[in-house]
This record gives C-alpha cells, sequence and structure tokens, in this order.
C-alpha cells in the first residue's frame, strides 16, 4: 500500500528552518500547525501547512510574539492572497516601503533583470505588468530572458492564456483585481535571488505617467526573495492551474543561500543607481524602455 501524500516532519524542517523539536512544541502549546496522523502516527503537512509556518518563522524573526505571528498565519491561510504586495508586507513586515516614481521603477526592474541575465542559470522569472500594453514595450526584453530561464511567467490582462514559445507564460488576470494594481518582479535561481514589489496608489488618473507613484519594497535576501516567488506563483496558479506541476518541485528545493549576499546586494544597488540617474537626465535607451512597466 502506498503512503498517504504529504510531507514528513523531517522535510518540512528542511523547507522550513524550523527544527522538528519547535514544530512539536508549537503544536502541543498552540495547536499550530496541525498536520494529518498516519495509522502510524507519523506527521504528514501539506504545503499550506509549510506556507503557514515560514509566515510564523518571519514574524518571530521580526519581533512579533510567537501567539500573534500564529493568529497571523491562521488568518493567512484562511483567505488566500490576491496582493504579492501586502502578502510580502504582511509575511515580512520589517521591509520597509518606498515611495517612488514609475520612473525610478523603471530603472530598477532593469537592474534586477540585468543582474539575473549575467548571475542566474536556468532562473524562475516572474512579472506583473498590469496591461497587456505595458507588456508588450518589454516583450522582446522578456523573451531574451525566457530564453535562459526555467520558467518565465508574467499577468497583465491578457485576453486568454498564452505560451508564445519557450519557458515565457502569458496568464489573464482582471484589471479590478487587487494585482491589477501592482507591479512585481522576481528573480530566482541558485546563484542569484532579486524581488521588487509595488502597489500604485489611487487618484493618479491626472498624473503624467512617469510620475505616477508606487509604495515598493525590494530585496535580495533569499528567503524574502523565496516567499514573494511563492505568493507570486500561488497567484498565478489559481488563474492557470495547469502552472502547478511546472513550479512544485522548484519550490520544494531548499532555499538557495548565496555565498555573498551582501556582494550581490552592492552590485545590483549600483545597477540601479546607473539607470536612475540615467533616467534623470533624459529617456531610458530604447532598447529598455517599458521592461516591468506598471
Amino acid at each position: 500500500m502506498s503512503e498517504p501524500a504529504g510531507l514528513s516532519i523531517r522535510r518540512v524542517a528542511e523547507l522550513t528552518g524550523v527544527a522538528e523539536s519547535t514544530l512539536r512544541i508549537w503544536e502541543q502549546r498552540h495547536g499550530f500547525p496541525s498536520p494529518a496522523r498516519l495509522p502510524s502516527g507519523h506527521r504528514r503537512y501539506s504545503e499550506t501547512d509549510v506556507e503557514a509556518i515560514r509566515a510564523v518563522e518571519a514574524d518571530r524573526r521580526s519581533g512579533v510574539p510567537l501567539r500573534t505571528a500564529v493568529e497571523r498565519a491562521r488568518e493567512g491561510a484562511a483567505e488566500p492572497e490576491h496582493s504579492i504586495f501586502a502578502g510580502l508586507r504582511r509575511r515580512h513586515p520589517d521591509l520597509d516601503p518606498f515611495l517612488l516614481s514609475k520612473r525610478t521603477l523603471i530603472g530598477m526592474s532593469h537592474a534586477i533583470e540585468d543582474e539575473c541575465a549575467v548571475r542566474a542559470y536556468r532562473p524562475v522569472l516572474f512579472g506583473a505588468f498590469q496591461r497587456e500594453r505595458h507588456f508588450r514595450a518589454a516583450e522582446p526584453r522578456w523573451r531574451e530572458l525566457a530564453q535562459r530561464a526555467g520558467l518565465a511567467v508574467v499577468l497583465a490582462d491578457f485576453p486568454a492564456r498564452r505560451e508564445p514559445e519557450g519557458a515565457l507564460v502569458e496568464v489573464p488576470i482582471e484589471p479590478a483585481d487587487p494585482v491589477g494594481r501592482e507591479w512585481s518582479l522576481v528573480c530566482e535561481a541558485a546563484d542569484y535571488s532579486a524581488c521588487l514589489s509595488a502597489w500604485e496608489p489611487p487618484g493618479q488618473d491626472d498624473t503624467a505617467d512617469l510620475e505616477r507613484t508606487f509604495e515598493a519594497v525590494w530585496c535580495v535576501e533569499a528567503e524574502v526573495v523565496r516567499d514573494c516567488l511563492r505568493l507570486a506563483l500561488s497567484l498565478a496558479e489559481r488563474l492557470a492551474p495547469e502552472l502547478a506541476e511546472r513550479v512544485a518541485e522548484r519550490l520544494e528545493r531548499p532555499v538557495p543561500r548565496h555565498r555573498n549576499e551582501m556582494r550581490l546586494a552592492t552590485a545590483l544597488t549600483s545597477r540601479m543607481m546607473a539607470y536612475v540617474g540615467a533616467a534623470s537626465t533624459g529617456p531610458f535607451p530604447q532598447a529598455h524602455r517599458g521592461v516591468a512597466e506598471a
């Protein structure tokens, strides 16, 4: 007889970084997590359990009391995320948001993509573009990135799901959905990780396009990037369920441990400053216009 599906406590400890003994104590004292039990008594956890445990551990690292972190995780499990930005801020409240212009976000996005092209081997890429026309302006650049990627997923108000070539997948969203106000970019690979997520506050209809402002966070910490990727792909999977099988194996791998995260952050910051500085004196070069524009 085959063993029922689910993850062992040892595997969950590997995936989350939370010790087996700690997981047992949480369950005994707080009823969290609440795994299924085999006839033998062994625990079996779901992917949802893993997500909740990661959320609790992220809250604890930022100073949130354990009981409060558990309550937040239960609330999050009861209602699926519809916003990448909100989900990332909820899981990592220590990330400080900045109010940035669209012009600045374009430069930051270009920098993340360039570093991904230079450093990352077979990355998973994700981009939220809001509108199809913005992605079409960036499409040549993303097609090139996708050629080197294990998977590249883009969300916008496409008329239908499409997989034009290679690893690039276009997933349609409704403009009225929360993600329809968002701008997100994620690149994760064994040798490079970075993410950028932002949302556009309302009331900017009369603002010049490049001066529209977004509340944004960005990070190169591998655990934060993995959380952002999980949020993005779980949202995409609800819209295109067949993506689940293509990312399941990737998300079960341990979070990448980059040898020199500070050096990666410095290189990325330098590239961002170069783009943003160039943009302040004139338009972006035509070859780079539109990437991750919202």
